[in-house]
């Protein structure tokens, strides 16, 4: 009866079964896993707490969609393949099977020379899997099977499998090169000044004329490298400077890759929880403990960044409302990071239903923090006047569990890497008492975590 079933179900008949054995391992580190899997599909997440850490290596299977449907084809898919998984080992449930990946910021997205390996929903489940959560480490792998196999006359196997790869991490750690980066030859602002102020008219026009209350607006800067970049150095820069963030890594193919450290937690479900955050709002950190605290309070007091925040937060709240038991929201407060200060207002509730996790990013995403308010309007308003197409950025990032069940970040402070070359992306929410000059600053302070990241000095690299 079971076979039956299995045959009449697309995604398995198309991928087979799913197996997934961990095996605890000690004295792996995330940067020998990912730098070994080096020319293969790569995936990495870290939580800013530094609690919870996953990365991947390998594929053992690749969804995809299109179009406005995205959201829930992926959620269809992630269902099937994991209805019938097995999951062996006595190992905590975190170390099980996850799929790695995000969305494109639109919809409508047509990759481009610079996403050109990228759909508009695209995520991957490793062959092999690293988990690191309260301090032990697991390596699970993932693989498909047939139906008429038996899965529990394979985990004897799978073991030994695991047990060889993390010999050959352990040997693989001695000889990996070193963690210098490759030569930065240029960065190039492909929208000038004048450009900018154009384009912040055009849209505080469209505000005072009622059309819409906010949009943000975002710009770009293209890095070249004399050799590929390499991602560890990258990864370790943002590890050390940004731990109070989520950094994420999404590489579907070898040097193509999607990665940063973002401050802005888009949705985290777990059963019928959920928590996400009300982020918007920015200002720089002092040269010292004094200068700081009048930065801070300055924007705590400022009203176009008080009004920008408070539209996030309503906007959040009127779409979470009709799904939730109960909602409760934080007064602002400061989220200080290592060069920028935002307002943030952590949100936490209860679901009415265990819908998971793809199902509320469809609802939530772009909140007004990334696209506007109202949401048809910027987004149309984005399309008209960016140059340059978004991609995955300010989009949705992060993992699905087996529950369907998950993470994800906003994906700003951001890159995107294509063999020589980087793109990274910064943005404004644009209201009513926006200016292009402190906009284009605030561009400018949100560039640097990724320009610093890639080798850039900003002394050097003025945009």
């Amino acid at each position: 009866m079971e076979s039956t079933a299995f045959r009449a179900d697309p995604l398995n008949r198309r991928y087979g079964r799913l197996l997934s054995c961990s095996v605890p391992c000690k004295g792996i580190r995330f940067q020998d896993f990912l730098g070994a899997a080096a020319g293969q599909p790569r995936s990495y997440w870290e939580n800013r707490n530094n609690r919870l850490a996953f990365a991947g290596a390998g594929k053992a299977v690749e969804l995809m969609a299109w179009g406005e449907e995205r959201f829930r084809k992926i959620a269809r898919d992630a269902r099937d393949l994991f209805a019938r998984a097995h999951i062996v080992g006595d190992h905590p449930p975190w170390t099980g099977p996850r799929l790695y990946g995000g969305f494109s910021f639109r919809g409508d997205f047509t990759p481009d020379n610079t996403w050109s390996i990228y759909a508009p929903a695209h995520f991957v489940l490793p062959h092999y899997q690293l988990v690191r959560i309260d301090g032990e480490t697991w390596l699970t792998i993932n693989t498909q099977i047939p139906p008429e196999e038996d899965p529990v006359a394979l985990v004897s196997d799978l073991q030994a499998v695991l047990r060889e790869k993390i010999r050959q991490l352990q040997v693989e750690a001695r000889r990996l090169s070193s963690n210098r980066q490759s030569p930065l030859q240029s960065v190039r602002y492909p929208m000038s000044f004048d450009m900018w102020e154009a384009m912040i008219c055009q849209a505080t026009e469209r505000i005072h004329a009622g059309e819409l209350n906010k949009v943000v607006l975002a710009r770009a800067a293209e890095l070249r490298f004399e050799a590929r970049p390499r991602l560890m150095p990258i990864l370790s820069h943002l590890a050390e400077n940004y731990a109070d963030c989520y950094r994420f890594l999404f590489e579907p193919r070898p040097r193509f890759a999607f990665y940063g450290a973002s401050p802005e937690l888009l949705a985290s479900v777990r059963g019928k929880r959920i928590e996400t955050v009300g982020l918007a709002g920015s200002i720089g950190r002092g040269i010292n403990s004094e200068d700081d605290m009048r930065l801070g309070r300055e924007l705590l007091h400022s009203h176009k960044n008080r009004q920008e925040q408070s539209i996030v937060v309503d906007r959040i709240r009127d779409r979470l409302l009709p799904l939730t038991e109960t909602l409760e929201i934080a007064p602002p407060s400061l989220l200080k990071l290592k060069n920028i200060q935002h307002l943030q207002s952590p949100i936490q509730g209860r679901l009415k239903q265990e819908s998971g996790i793809l199902a509320l990013l469809e609802t939530l995403h772009p909140t007004p923090a990334l696209g506007g308010d109202p949401r048809e309007r910027a987004m149309r308003l984005i399309r008209d006047l960016e140059p340059i197409p978004r991609g995955w950025y300010g989009a949705p990032v992060g993992w699905i569990d087996a529950n369907l069940d998950g993470q994800f970040t906003v994906a700003i402070r951001s890159a995107v890497a294509q063999e020589y070359r980087v793109w990274i992306y910064a943005g404004a929410g644009i209201v009513r008492d926006s200016q292009p000059e402190s906009e284009w600053e605030e561009t400018a302070l949100k560039f640097r975590p990724m320009l610093e990241a890639h080798g850039s000095s900003t002394q050097r690299h003025n945009n």
